[in-house]
């Protein structure tokens, strides 16, 4: 009778635990609403080509949710194809030496071409795909807001598994575990925090290139697909001041969404992966984060596809890299050495065509005082980067550890920096132009702010991460050796920041050329104002459709920004890598 009693309560216990409770009524129509958007933005893209003319870019407000809606979707399929590019990317470029000597400056030069440039040359591919439909537009628009998001993420996810502390790897290495598991037990875990930070700053970084990405011009023939950027574009063009001000309501919403829904959770989630022993009681948290803890039917049918992915890791599987050396260097052995000089060989002969090819192209309508003219404006544009870099540095490396040491106050401090991240740079014109027209100012001096105002923000975020990954241990043990002001500054802090503030400074001042594109070149309404620069060059050639300029202005700034990165971040990367890890 008692063994029948314990089966019939087990039995209504198992039934109980699928069953929903509060928490699953208030989550289930938040994922309702997310698949519903997701397959109304998919339905919209399966649309024939002729709509996108026959519907023009209304500046009516109520207009603003779809067009919300539209762009959101698309930054985030763009960040998805992001994660995956930078975990691939990442870990090939870090893992093998000879990958990671071509792969890392090809890096510096994708981060360093603009969104213009992509723009002009896959659009017609993308079109080609899906001739006739909408779906091409929107894969070239997605594109061109992943070439904004993706850089930034894989110096991140770089750094971090270059800097993976000696002891934990030792430490898997003595539990036998294969490359594949180490990787996903230790690697990603490590990086997850400044990975995280990376992302808010990736997704923020889109909102400054949304304009371009939604506005695709093919021959004659410019199509603006339904979103924010074309809102923000058309309003631009009519100078109509009321409509910007509902483009800064939109995205308010719209980054609060984005913060609340997924990064506020994925900060909290990321918490976990801290490297330290003793905990600093002031964890970061997330309402969504606990309501799905707390739901009972949604945790169920979560639970398969958490097993499934904890056996995927557990897989004894081994990569073409080996176990090898510490931090990946499996094929520094001198038994490479002939495979060394073969693959440097081909790397060479290579990088020669490549040149061949593009001085060739570019000789057709390009002289040689037009590339000495060229020259001289990126020295121009480096003088702008190079001073912006290091004021934003003086003010945010500061700012930074402040609030990366404060979870509670970087949960406050995080839609806001978001916001102020994401800011396009295109809403200060009206003001800019204004004010250098009415006041006869220079243009090359007032519009170098626009170049940084929307990167400065790696330099803050990946601060922060560092911050925030900064073992609770060592702050206990600076505190008991009474290590204070400019010692604790020097001796502790900056140390274990410095390896994140390089990645964010890279990733920040290839963000700088790029933006100098549209700081250098302003437009409003009818009126431009001009500075001399590289940015300024690219922008007006690109205006006039002239191909062999724009390689050139292209190819000029690849140049400035990798000689830049092998002169002065590379070797302080290596620096952070041989004397600041956290071991």
């Amino acid at each position: 009778m008692e063994s029948g009693f314990n089966l019939t309560r087990t039995a209504n216990a198992s039934a109980w635990r699928v069953l929903p409770n509060r928490w699953d009524f208030v989550a289930f129509p938040l994922i309702i609403c997310l698949i519903a958007m997701a397959s109304i933005g998919f339905h919209e893209t399966l649309a024939p080509m002729s709509t996108l003319q026959t519907q023009s870019i209304s500046l009516d407000p109520a207009n603003l949710p779809e067009y919300a809606m539209r762009t959101t979707l698309r930054m985030l399929a763009a960040m998805v194809a992001s994660l995956i590019f930078t975990l691939v990317y990442g870990t090939l470029a870090a893992k093998s030496r000879r990958a990671g000597l071509v792969l890392v400056p090809i890096l510096d030069i994708l981060q360093s071409v603009p969104v213009l440039g992509y723009i002009s040359f896959t659009v017609t591919f993308f079109l080609a795909l899906f001739p006739g439909r909408v779906l091409g537009a929107e894969l070239a628009a997605i594109f061109a807001i992943f070439t904004s998001q993706a850089w930034n993420m894989t110096f991140s996810f770089y750094q971090s598994l270059r800097t993976v502390p000696r002891d934990l790897d030792e430490v898997s290495r003595g539990f036998h575990l294969t490359s594949w598991q180490r990787f996903w037990k230790l690697e990603v875990p490590f990086s997850m925090p400044g990975l995280i930070w990376n992302m808010m700053m990736s997704m923020s970084g889109g909102w400054f290139f949304v304009v371009a990405s939604e506005a695709i011009t093919v021959g004659n023939h410019t199509f603006m697909l339904p979103g924010i950027g074309a809102y923000l574009a058309q309003a631009i063009s009519e100078q109509n001041l009321h409509a910007i001000g509902w483009v800064i309501l939109a995205m308010t919403v719209v980054i609060l969404a984005y913060d609340q829904l997924l990064f506020r959770p994925l900060v909290a989630w990321a918490d976990k992966f801290r490297m330290e022993f003793t905990s600093s009681g002031d964890a970061p948290n997330s309402w969504l984060l606990d309501m799905m803890r707390r739901t009972r039917l949604i945790h169920q049918l979560l639970t398969p596809a958490g097993l499934l992915l904890a056996s995927a890791a557990r897989l004894r599987l081994r990569s073409p890299f080996g176990n090898g050396q510490r931090n990946g260097h499996a094929d520094s052995a001198p038994s490479g050495r002939l495979g060394d000089i073969v693959w440097g060989v081909l790397v060479f002969v290579l990088t020669v065509y490549v040149i061949y090819r593009v001085v060739t192209y570019v000789r057709t309508g390009v002289t040689l005082d037009e590339v000495g003219h060229v020259f001289v404006l990126g020295l121009i544009t480096l003088l702008r980067v190079v001073v912006l870099i290091a004021i934003s540095s003086l003010i945010w490396v500061p700012v930074g550890v402040l609030i990366g040491l404060r979870p509670a106050l970087a949960q406050k401090i995080q839609p806001l920096a978001q916001f102020l991240a994401a800011f396009p740079a295109n809403l200060l014109f009206p003001v800019f132009v204004i004010a250098i027209v009415r006041f006869h100012l220079n243009p090359d001096i007032w519009l170098s702010p626009l170049i940084v105002l929307g990167t400065q923000w790696y330099i803050l975020f990946n601060v922060i991460a560092g911050a925030s990954s900064y073992p609770n241990d060592y702050r206990e043990a600076a505190a008991n050796f009474r290590i204070r002001g400019w010692q604790w500054w020097r001796q502790a802090i900056l140390p274990g920041v410095f390896p994140y503030y390089v990645t964010g400074a890279i990733t920040a001042s290839g963000g700088a050329w790029n933006a100098s594109i549209v700081s250098e070149f302003v437009q409003w309404g009818d009126t431009d104002v001009v500075a001399h620069g590289l940015g300024a060059y690219i922008a007006e050639t690109t205006a006039a459709g002239d191909f062999p300029k724009i390689i050139l202005g292209v190819a000029v700034m690849s140049l400035f920004v990798t000689l830049f990165n092998r002169a002065l971040w590379r070797p302080l990367y290596a620096f952070a890598e041989s004397r600041l890890r956290l071991d």
